[in-house]
C-alpha cells in the first residue's frame, strides 16, 4: 500500500512500509509513445518519505516479463539489501515481490533506482526524503526537483549504436566537430595532436536525447509557493548519462547540503550537479515574480526547467555551450597525454597499485607510509590536487565561463566544507589503491587501469583501516564514481574538513583522491554512474573478504560480470548503382566475429569470415575465409582461401590490416574515415597483396605478381540507419546509392 505508515516495533523503531509496483507500459516524454517502465505508474516512481529514526520495510512488486531489482543509492544499510543483483541482492523475478527492510540511519536527500541493466534509463528510478529527528534548518517549505534524461529509442540499442562506433549522436545534438569547421577555426595540428593520440576528438556526452526532464517534464511550474517563503529544494540528478550545470533566478540560493551531508552554508547561482549527486538549496520566493530554475546538459544539447512562485518571470543565467574545437587547441597547447588503453594485453591481475609514468602523473610514494599522520597526509593530497588545478588555469582561459576548457577548474569541490572534522584516528593503517580511469570511445568500452569488470581482481578491503583512492581520469569524459554502502572523504582544500559523498565527480584530465574507514562487511559495487559507461565495464567489486550470505548461494555473480561483456551485433548493407555490400559484426571486450560479401554488377565477387581476438585495444589477431573470383569480370572460377592476420589501429586512427592466405599470399590494407562536414563523412580503404606462386603455378608461368584494389567515397548521414553514398572502387567502377544500417 503506496504511503501507509504502519506503527509497529522493530528493535522499538517505528516502522514505514511502501510498495513499489514496477510495470512495463507506454509513456511519452519527448513527443513519441514508447515503452517504459513505470513505478507505481509514474516516471519517475513516487519520493518515499522517511524520518530518520524509523525502520524502512518496502515491498517491491515485479510485473515486468524481465527481472528487477532496486538500489537505496547512499543508503548505508545490510550488505544484503542493498539490491544489486547477484552480487548482494536476489533479482526479482517477474510476478514475484521482494521485501527489503533496514533501519533509517541517516536524513536529508536520496533516490532510488534499478540495478538491472539498462532498466534506469526506461523509467526505473525516484526520489527518498528524509527528516530529522530534530529540524536543524529554518524553511517553510520544501520540492523535490529529481532530473532525468529521456530516450526514445530502447536503451539496448543505444548501447549497441555507442558500440559500434556510430557519431549520430553528435551529428544529430549539433555537437561534432568536423573537418571543415575545425580548419576554418585554426586547429588543424589540435585536431592532427588528438588523431595521433588515436581519440577523433573532445567528446563531452555520448548521448543525443530528445528530452531533459524536471519530475518527469520538460517544463514543470509549482505556483503554490507563495511570495516571502523559504524553500528547500531537494536536486537530485537522476539520470542515465547526463550532467547538468544548475543556474537559479532571483537571488542566489544557499547550498546546504551534498549527498545527503550538511555542509558549511555557502551561496552559489551556478553548480555543476554529475550524475546521482544529490544538492540541497534554501530559496526564498521572490515578492513580485517567480523564480526561474534551469539544468542545462553539460553540453548545451538542452535543458530542463522549473519556475517556482507567480508572476514576472526571474530568469536564470543560460550558459553558452562549451567551445569544443577550443576545448582541443588548449589541450594540445598543453601537450597532454591522452588515449590511455581501455583494454590491456591480458592481465595476469588487476594492477591497481601501479602508478605508471605513462598516465602522465606520479605518485608521491611518501605517501605510501602507514605510520604517516594524516595532517601532513592532508596537506600533500591538498597540494598534489591544486598544483594539477593550477597547470589547468596557467595553460587555459579560466575566465571564460562558457569554453569546456575554462570550466576544467570549476569541477573541483573545493566549495564544500564539512561542519565537523571527518578525519580518521592518526594510528589508522593506510592502504593506497590507484585507479585510473580509462576508455575507447571506438568501441565504447570503459575500463580501470585499461582492465574491465569481467577482467578484474575484487579490491581487497580490510577492516579496521583507512582505504585511500586516487581516481585518475584519463578520458575526455567525466566519470561520476559511486561507492555502494558507504560514505568517503573527497580531499579538497578544507583539509580535516573535507566533504562525506558517496558520489564523486571525477573531470577529464583530472584526478581526485577519495578515503573511507572500512567498518563494513560483504562485496559492494563500486562503479561509474553514467550507465553505458559501468555497462561498457567501469566497475569494480569492494571487497571485504567475508562469507557471502547464505541466501546468495542460488545467484552466481558471474551473472552481474556478465551483464558488462554482453555480446552486441550491428551490420550495414551498402545498395549502389556498381556495387552491393553487406556486414554484419558481433562483439564483446575480446571477441568479434564479422561477415562480410561485396559483390558488383560487373560480376566481382569477394565474402569473407572472421572471427577475431583483441589482444590490446589497438591490436588484434584473426582468422577465417576468403571467397572471391579469381578472373577479374567474370564467376568462372571462384577461389576459396584461409587466411590469418593481425589488424591494428594506428595513430591517426588508420585501420592497418596484415595478413596471409592458405596460398602464402602476403596482403596490406589501410582504410580511415573522415567527418568533414556536420553529417558528412570521407572514406578510403587500400589493399596490396603479392603472389608468389609458392602453393599454385601462376596462370603466366610468371614467378611474380601483384594485386592492387582500392576504393574512396563519401557519405552524407540522413538519420541513424539511413545515408547516402556514392564512391568510386577500381573492381567496379563508380556509382552511388543507399547505405542502411541495422
Amino acid at each position: 500500500m503506496f504511503g501507509q505508515s504502519i506503527e509497529g516495533n522493530v528493535d522499538n523503531l517505528p516502522v514505514r512500509e511502501y510498495t513499489l509496483t514496477i510495470k512495463e507500459e507506454t509513456v511519452n516524454k519527448a513527443g513519441k509513445n514508447v515503452e517504459g517502465m513505470t513505478v507505481n505508474g509514474t516516471i519517475p516512481g513516487p519520493t518515499l518519505q522517511f524520518t530518520e529514526g524509523e525502520y524502512a520495510v518496502i515491498y517491491v512488486k515485479n510485473e515486468m516479463s524481465v527481472e528487477t531489482s532496486v538500489h537505496w543509492h547512499g543508503f548505508l544499510l545490510p550488505n544484503f539489501y542493498d539490491g544489486v543483483p547477484y552480487l548482494t541482492t536476489p533479482p526479482i523475478k517477474p510476478g514475484t515481490t521482494f521485501k527489503y527492510e533496514f533501519a533509517i540511519k541517516q536524513n536529508v536527500t536520496y533516490w532510488y533506482h534499478s540495478h538491472t541493466m539498462l532498466q534506469e534509463q526506461s523509467g526505473v528510478f525516484g526520489s527518498i526524503v528524509i527528516h530529522p529527528k530534530q529540524q536543524r534548518l529554518e524553511y517553510d517549505k520544501e520540492l523535490v526537483l529529481m532530473l532525468s534524461d529521456w530516450t526514445n529509442e530502447k536503451p539496448i540499442n543505444v548501447l549497441r549504436n555507442l558500440k559500434r562506433g556510430n557519431e549520430w549522436y553528435q551529428m544529430k545534438k549539433g555537437t561534432s566537430t568536423p573537418l571543415n569547421r575545425v580548419m576554418v577555426r585554426g586547429a588543424l595540428g589540435a585536431q592532427l595532436d588528438f588523431w595521433r593520440q588515436r581519440m577523433e576528438g573532445a567528446d563531452i556526452a555520448d548521448i543525443y536525447y530528445p528530452a531533459f526532464l524536471v519530475n518527469g517534464k520538460e517544463v514543470v511550474e509549482f505556483p503554490d509557493f507563495k511570495p516571502g517563503e523559504k524553500v528547500r529544494l531537494r536536486i537530485i540528478n537522476g539520470s542515465a548519462s547526463s550532467q547538468f550545470w544548475l543556474t537559479f533566478g532571483g537571488e542566489t540560493p544557499t547550498l546546504i547540503s551534498a549527498d545527503g551531508m550538511d555542509i558549511v552554508p555557502v551561496k552559489r547561482n551556478k553548480t555543476f550537479i554529475a550524475i546521482a549527486e544529490t544538492y540541497d538549496f534554501i530559496t526564498t520566493v521572490p515578492e513580485n515574480g517567480r523564480i526561474e530554475f534551469r539544468a542545462m546538459v553539460q553540453d548545451g544539447s538542452g535543458a530542463a526547467l522549473a519556475y517556482i512562485g507567480n508572476g514576472k518571470t526571474l530568469p536564470a543565467e543560460i550558459l553558452s555551450k562549451p567551445d569544443k574545437i577550443e576545448m582541443m587547441r588548449e589541450m594540445a597547447k598543453m601537450k597532454m597525454k591522452m588515449g590511455a588503453h581501455a583494454l590491456k594485453f591480458q592481465p595476469s591481475k588487476d594492477e591497481r597499485f601501479n602508478m605508471k609514468e605513462e598516465y602522465g602523473m606520479k605518485m608521491d610514494h611518501s605517501m605510501m607510509e602507514m605510520g604517516k599522520e594524516n595532517e601532513n597526509l592532508e596537506t600533500e593530497h591538498a597540494n598534489m590536487h591544486h598544483s594539477k588545478m593550477n597547470m589547468t588555469k596557467d595553460n587555459m582561459d579560466v575566465d571564460s565561463p562558457t569554453s569546456e576548457g575554462g570550466m576544467f577548474s570549476e569541477y573541483n569541490y573545493d566549495y564544500l566544507k564539512s561542519p565537523e572534522k571527518t578525519t580518521y584516528e592518526k594510528n589508522a593503517p593506510v592502504n593506497e589503491i590507484l585507479l585510473n580511469l580509462t576508455g575507447n570511445m571506438s568501441r565504447y568500452i570503459w575500463s580501470m587501469n585499461g582492465v574491465p569488470l569481467s577482467e578484474a581482481d575484487k579490491i581487497k578491503i580490510k577492516g579496521n583501516q583507512v582505504t585511500r583512492m586516487t581516481l585518475n581520469n584519463m578520458t575526455m569524459m567525466h566519470h561520476p564514481m559511486h561507492l555502494h554502502g558507504h560514505f568517503f572523504r573527497v580531499i579538497n582544500k578544507n583539509g580535516e574538513y573535507s566533504p562525506l559523498k558517496h558520489t564523486v565527480n571525477v573531470p577529464p584530465m583530472q584526478e581526485i583522491t577519495i578515503e573511507f574507514y572500512g567498518n563494513e562487511y560483504g562485496d559492494w559495487f563500486f562503479h561509474c554512474h553514467v550507465l553505458y559507461h559501468m555497462m561498457g565495464g567501469m566497475a569494480r567489486i569492494i571487497s571485504y573478504n567475508t562469507p557471502r550470505d547464505i541466501r546468495m548461494k542460488p545467484f552466481p555473480v558471474s551473472k552481474l560480470i556478465h551483464e558488462t561483456d554482453q555480446w552486441y551485433s550491428w551490420g550495414m548493407i551498402d545498395v549502389s548503382s556498381h556495387r552491393a555490400e553487406g556486414t554484419y559484426i558481433a562483439s564483446n571486450f575480446r571477441n568479434q566475429v564479422t561477415l562480410s560479401a561485396e559483390y558488383g554488377w560487373n560480376e566481382n565477387v569477394e565474402a569473407e569470415f572472421t572471427y577475431e581476438r583483441y589482444l590490446h585495444d589497438y591490436l588484434r589477431v584473426f582468422a577465417g575465409i576468403n571467397v572471391e573470383n579469381e578472373i577479374a569480370d567474370s564467376l568462372d572460377e571462384i577461389n576459396t582461401t584461409a587466411l590469418v592476420g593481425v589488424r591494428y589501429l594506428t595513430p591517426y586512427l588508420f585501420n592497418l590490416d596484415v595478413r596471409m592466405d592458405s596460398k602464402l599470399r602476403p596482403q596490406i590494407g589501410l582504410s580511415r574515415e573522415i567527418i568533414i562536414f556536420p553529417k558528412t563523412v570521407i572514406f578510403g580503404e587500400y589493399e596490396y597483396q603479392a603472389d608468389f606462386g609458392w602453393v599454385d603455378k601462376l596462370p603466366s608461368g610468371d614467378n611474380f605478381k601483384t594485386e592492387a584494389s582500392w576504393s574512396a567515397g563519401i557519405e552524407y548521414f540522413l538519420s541513424k540507419n539511413f545515408s547516402i553514398m556514392g564512391s568510386y572502387d577500381n573492381r567496379y567502377g563508380a556509382g552511388g546509392g543507399l547505405s542502411a544500417r541495422f
